[in-house]
């Protein structure tokens, strides 16, 4: 078996590992790049492998630093099966249209820029046409059902607990060496979500992992008891309406949208924060939370009980919220009355809705903008959390008078303290441990913590690092 990783290697974006065995190759995950624009760009418009060569991808969940090369390898030529839990599939579905939407948008305004300029055209990396031959080429499979992808190679996807439908994956490999016949279980976390999170279910551990690629966000973190984010979530809130203000929440589509709606409910409900409007300003988010509600089997058990309940309230739809889909209705939130809350994607700030307002009201004093998930290295989000004093939005210069706030909480991913807990939990330690996913201070602190917990073999791949187990 060869291992070749092409990305998400000592980043925490472009997951996307080649697994060789048995004469035949399959792609764990095929995400797109994010963070500085020409160097994500670089990377989005090749594929460093023939797509033709590919038989089978497995993806571990729709986020699209995860799928969103999808419709590019397919329009490069891949015509295998894509391996997804349903839920997954039905989440892609929305994603990748939208994200072939934008990229064809992108690609009309930079023409009309580059005609003025005769400069040479540019195409999108795909279209919607793409999206649409990538969509039938899925096959959904439940949690812990084990079948066979291909020749020698049965998968198991386990629940990961990080978005709806997130799935870790077991890859049970069989091999002929001489006479001899090996059977290698190459595990793979997926982006690994927290025990006690809204909504989804806590992850499965592994009952068998040979060799592990383990993702390592935040690595070196410890993001604290999980109601403390709730406990924060309801402060900021308060502040900014004691001051009359603005709350934007940049926020993903899928996951942290739904998860910040359903405390925002909880804490209404209890008294332990103002009523106010809170308005969902992303067609994409609004269409998730519709899949979310077409997917039960995903649920946690208190999320199941209070969405049985006789004359339950819908924490994805109760009375103070509103979903903007139309740009009519987005243009109205500018001036909506204050307090209010605005939750729009993108969750680093890299494009959507959340330009707009940012840019209207991040030099207003009384504004919050508060960030609930991971902001990667050359983003907006991450120079406004750093504390920059002017944001370029829409190529225009923005003074940031504007309060920054985090909730590390939040996040969909365990911290690094979670990883170890859930590596130490599988019955036999593997034998060797790749770490992925991560900024190089994560990924070395992950990779200490493995050691000291005594896996010998621990390695941190670089991009295009290939290895033979």
């Amino acid at each position: 078996m060869i291992l070749q990783f092409w990305g998400a290697a000592q980043t925490v974006t472009g997951s996307m590992h080649l697994v060789e065995a048995n004469g035949h190759r399959l792609l764990l995950d095929c995400g797109m790049a994010q963070g500085r624009r020409q160097e994500a760009n670089r990377l989005n418009s090749e594929l460093p492998f023939n797509a033709e060569k590919i038989d089978a991808v497995v993806l571990s969940h729709a986020h699209l630093d995860h799928s969103g090369k999808l419709p590019m390898l397919v329009k490069k030529g891949f015509s295998g099966s894509i391996f997804s839990t349903s839920a997954t599939r039905d989440l892609c579905s929305a994603m990748l249209a939208d994200s072939a939407s934008l990229q064809e948008m992108d690609a009309k305004y930079v023409n009309r820029q580059n005609e003025k300029q005769g400069l040479p055209f540019i195409k999108p990396l795909y279209t919607i046409h793409d999206v649409a031959r990538t969509m039938r080429l899925f096959q959904t499979v439940e949690f812990g059902r084990t079948i066979e992808i291909l020749p020698e190679i049965k998968m198991t996807f386990r629940n990961a607990g990080h978005i709806l439908g997130s799935a870790s994956v077991a890859l049970e490999i069989s091999e002929s060496r001489g006479n001899k016949k090996r059977s290698t279980t190459l595990a793979f976390t997926g982006d690994l979500g927290r025990k006690g999170a809204a909504v989804v279910r806590d992850p499965d551990i592994f009952e068998r992992a040979d060799v592990l690629i383990t993702e390592s966000t935040y690595g070196g973190r410890d993001h604290g008891p999980m109601n403390e984010a709730q406990k924060n979530l309801a402060r900021v809130v308060k502040e900014t309406a004691g001051a009359g203000g603005l709350l934007i929440i940049p926020a993903f589509a899928v996951g942290r949208t739904q998860d910040v709606v359903y405390h925002l409910h909880e804490l209404m409900q209890a008294k332990e924060i103002p009523q106010m409007p809170v308005y969902v300003d992303s067609p994409l988010a609004t269409n998730i939370t519709d899949i979310f509600r077409a997917h039960p089997e995903c649920y946690d058990e208190e999320t199941e009980q209070l969405l049985m309940q006789d004359g339950g309230d819908d924490p994805f739809g109760f009375y103070m919220l509103r979903y903007t889909r139309s740009t009519e209705e987005s243009k109205k939130l500018n001036s909506i009355k204050r307090p209010a809350i605005i939750i729009s994607a993108s969750g680093m700030c890299e494009g959507g809705r959340v330009l707009h307002h940012l840019r209207r009201n991040i030099g207003d004093p009384n504004t919050t903008v508060l960030f609930v998930g991971f902001q990667a290295e050359n983003t907006l989000g991450r120079k406004l959390l750093r504390g920059d004093k002017t944001a370029r939005i829409y190529g225009e210069e923005h003074q940031v008078r504007a309060r920054m706030e985090a909730i590390d909480g939040y996040s969909a991913h365990a911290d690094e303290g979670e990883l170890l807990e859930f590596i130490s939990a599988i019955p036999e330690k593997p034998e060797h441990i790749f770490v992925v996913h991560g900024e190089p201070d994560a990924t070395a602190a992950m990779a200490a913590g493995l050691v000291r917990m005594g896996i010998e073999n621990v390695t941190i791949p670089e991009r295009g690092e290939r290895f033979e187990i």
